[in-house]
Parts: structure tokens; sequence; C-alpha cells
């Protein structure tokens, strides 16, 4: 191993504070991976990590976090150390919903909370409202839960996407993995996502990267860059958020993912109102798009508290509470 990759896995050995032991599962494309957090009676909150970043992301924040509950944080399908699916499948986020769906089976989970960033959040939001009887309650982190196109771009991503993904597949000769110097890999992961850290980006490069003869090389797939061919527009968005049951919280940072990246004229306010009609709880915090994982002692309390008094001991102690006091 080289010198610079023997320093990161210690590094992340000794910031962590919490041992994480590592997640397998078996798929009909290969394998899941991802990360463990405390003991396996605890309480269950599966991690779900944004476009391109992996479980590592999770890896600041869950320690500081209540250590006799259970996190699952996974590496999505052609992130970190998860296999890439198969040759001339497209990346969607239906598949992504499955992949969860997979995950808790295998754990055999009928009730959790989720942590959700970014796409990750997403992810979450889609879950909750096709399984609204498995989620007690959902954080959002830097993300509304639900991402809309315009009608006018559906169709025109969905014939991108699939374009993009034939190009590639005709390609398979000319595609060679590109090595690089840990930091030239570094400069590239942070170059992509500016709102890093450097001791952020060096936690995500231990499962983002693999070494080989001559350097390091990307473990995430290509094709998650392609165009997504599946989309869904505002009425489509705001519908699943009315399915959702589960009680939520969006953790928005100040400086994040809605401060550059746009969205269909008025959907913000729209959703804001319509997780408001749910009684979501919503928060606005300093920080950037990674704040979880940059700073997490600002966020940490906030999701434990939220987390703690949605917990599922005390939801199911107040229903029963509720259905005495009816009886009287």
């Amino acid at each position: 191993m080289l010198p610079a990759f023997k320093s990161l896995r210690q590094f992340s050995t000794t910031t962590m504070r919490r041992a994480a032991s590592e997640f397998r599962m078996t798929v009909p494309w290969g394998e899941m991976r991802g990360q463990v957090w405390g003991p396996s009676h605890g309480r269950p909150v599966l991690c779900l990590h944004g476009w391109a970043d992996n479980s590592g992301t999770f890896n600041t924040l869950i320690p500081l976090l209540p250590k006799e509950w259970r996190f699952v944080a996974i590496d999505f399908p052609g992130h970190g150390l998860s296999s890439h699916r198969p040759d001339g499948c497209f990346y969607t986020f239906p598949l992504y919903v499955a992949d969860v769906r997979r995950v808790v089976e295998a754990l055999q989970w009928k009730r959790f909370s989720i942590i959700g960033h970014s796409m990750g959040g997403n992810v979450a939001g889609i879950f909750s409202a096709l399984y609204p009887e498995m989620v007690d309650t959902v954080v959002l982190l830097d993300t509304y839960g639900f991402l809309p196109t315009e009608v006018t771009d559906m169709f025109k991503n969905m014939r991108k996407g699939i374009n993009d993904q034939i190009q590639y597949d005709n390609k398979t000769e000319e595609r060679k993995e590109r090595v690089y110097t840990y930091e030239k890999a570094k400069e590239r992961l942070k170059a992509a996502n500016p709102s890093l850290s450097d001791q952020s980006a060096d936690i995500l490069l231990e499962r983002a990267v693999r070494e080989v003869e001559g350097g390091f090389v990307f473990t995430r797939d290509f094709r998650i860059n392609l165009k997504n061919i599946v989309n869904n527009n505002i009425e489509q968005c705001l519908h699943m958020l009315s399915q959702v049951k589960a009680r939520v919280m969006l953790l928005l940072a100040k400086d994040g993912l809605f401060k550059t990246f746009t969205l269909p004229n008025g959907y913000s306010d729209m959703i804001q109102k319509s997780w408001n009609d749910q009684k979501a709880t919503i928060v606005n915090v300093e920080g950037d798009h990674h704040v979880h994982l940059n700073k997490p002692e600002s966020v940490a309390s906030i999701i434990t508290d939220f987390l703690q008094s949605h917990s599922p001991d005390k939801t199911e102690s107040e229903s029963n509470k509720n259905q005495k006091s009816s009886k009287l």
C-alpha cells in the first residue's frame, strides 16, 4: 500500500471514535457494501448518501449520534465499494429505491428511520411515499426529498440518457481506467465537490478509490454521470410527498445545494408549503452542501433531538395513551 493511503486509513480510524464494521450483502449483479455502527438490537437507522459520494459521508456524523442506535450506511450501486450495475443498465431513482428495499429485506427491518443526504434524501422521499408503513422518521440533509424536472425537459433527458448509454456501451474497447496519484485523485474529487474540506475528501476517498499498480483509480461507475432517463414533474413530486406518513425534518444549509442548483420556477415555495402542511420540521443551518460531513457538530444535536422526540417507543406509547383516553 502506498504511504498516502496508509496514512489515510490511519487518519480515518483515529478520528471516527466509534468503530464501524463492514456491511455486505449479495445482490443478483454482485454485492452491496456499506458500514454499520451500533448494537444489532439498537433503533434501526438507514443512512443514504448523495450522488457520487459513498457511505463515508456519514463517518463524522454518526459517532456524534446516540451510540445505542443501529446505523447502516450503504454504498449505492456504482458508488463506493458496491458492485456496478450490469452492462447495459441505467442508473435511475426507481432502481435506487429498489436497492433500499433489498437492503431492508436483508436486514429484516419492518420499521426504521432514514437519514438521507442530497440524492439519498430524494431516494428516501420516494421510498417513504411508496412504503409509508415501513418508515417512522426521516431526516433530509440539504434536500427537499423530491427533485422535479420541467415537463418540457423530461423527454429531452430521456432521449439524451438513452443515446449516452448506447454510445457508452459501444465503446467497450476504448474504456480505460485512469490512474491517478492520491493527491491528483483528491484534487479531482474536490474540483467536482467544492464544498468538501480536505479532511472530508480524505474520508470519502477511502471508499472512492482503490489502489492499483502505479496509483489509484476511482471505484464509482462512470455511468452515474449519464443523464437520468426517469424524471418526475412537479405534480408527481407533490403527490408523492402527500403519501409520506413519517415525521420529517428538512435540514437545509444556507450555502448548500439550492444556492446554486436551479429548481423549476416556484417549486421551492410550493414544496416548503407542502411539507408545512405535512407538519414537517424545517431547519436552516449555517454551512454548505456537506455540512453534515465537514462540521457534523453543528447538526448532530439537531438530528438527535428530532429523532428522539419521534422515537418509535414514544410514538407507540402516545398512541396507546390516546387509545386509553378515548375509551374513558
